[in-house]
C-alpha cells in the first residue's frame, strides 16, 4: 500500500469511527468507501464501521471486482454508481442513521429533494438530496434506480433505508450525511404542522455562492 492509499485508508477508518461515536452507524450498519485511482478502499461486509482497520479493507476496482482483502460490503454496487454520477467525488458514506432513515419514508418534498431546503446549512453543505425509489439493499436495482435520478446532486436518501452521501474525502462525505441527518431531524420533529422554507431567491443566493445544486 502507496503512502496516498494507506492515508486515504487511514481517513476512511477515521470516519467510520466518527460515524459510531455520533450514534448515526447501529451495530454493523452503513459502509463507507474511498476512492484512489482506479482502486475503491470499502468498508468489508459484517464490520462494524468503528472497528474498521486501514489494512483489513476490501480492494475492488473502479467495475466492481474485487481485487483484495475481505469480501466488501454488499453495497458496492451502491457506491459505484454514486462515484459514476460525480467525477470530484472520492468518498462515499452510507448511513441508517435514525433521522434520515425515518425521512425516507415520508413523501419526498419534490423530484429533486426528499427534503425541504429547511435549513441554509442543508443548501450549502449538501444541497438537492433525492429520494431514491426502493430496491433491496445491496441489489444491482438499488444501484440502477440511483444511476436513473436525473439532475446534479451528491447526496440521496434511500428509500425506507437511510442516507447516501459522497464528498471530496471521507470526513467531508460524513459531515454532508451529519448535515442530512439533522435537517431530517428537523423534518420529522415538525410532523404535520405547517413550517416555512427558504424562498427561491434565498436558495439561488447560497447555491451560488458555496457551489451545490437545488433545482428551484
Amino acid at each position: 500500500m502507496n503512502e496516498r492509499t494507506r492515508r486515504a485508508a487511514e481517513q476512511l477508518c477515521a470516519a467510520g469511527r466518527r460515524a459510531v461515536d455520533l450514534g448515526l452507524s447501529p451495530g454493523s450498519s452503513g459502509n463507507v468507501s474511498v476512492r484512489v485511482g482506479d482502486t475503491v478502499l470499502m468498508s468489508p461486509t459484517g464490520v462494524a464501521l468503528g472497528d474498521l482497520a486501514p489494512d483489513a479493507l476490501s480492494v475492488l476496482d473502479t467495475a466492481g471486482a474485487h481485487v483484495s482483502g475481505p469480501h466488501p460490503s454488499k453495497e458496492f454496487p451502491l457506491h459505484l454508481a454514486m462515484y459514476r454520477r460525480s467525477a470530484e467525488a472520492r468518498a462515499v458514506v452510507h448511513l441508517h442513521a435514525p433521522h434520515s432513515t425515518a425521512a425516507s419514508c415520508l413523501p419526498p418534498w419534490s423530484a429533486s429533494s426528499a427534503l425541504p431546503p429547511i435549513t441554509p446549512y442543508l443548501v450549502m453543505r449538501v444541497g438537492q438530496a433525492p429520494l431514491v425509489p426502493y430496491a433491496a439493499p445491496g441489489s444491482h436495482q438499488l444501484a440502477e434506480n440511483l444511476a436513473k435520478l436525473p439532475g446534479r446532486f451528491g447526496a440521496a436518501l434511500l428509500a425506507h433505508h437511510g442516507s447516501l452521501v459522497a464528498g471530496a474525502d471521507p470526513a467531508e462525505a460524513l459531515e454532508g450525511a451529519v448535515e442530512l441527518e439533522e435537517a431530517a431531524r428537523v423534518v420529522v420533529s415538525l410532523g404535520e404542522r405547517p413550517f416555512s422554507v427558504l424562498s427561491p431567491d434565498q436558495v439561488r443566493e447560497l447555491t451560488d455562492r458555496y457551489g451545490t445544486a437545488w433545482d428551484l
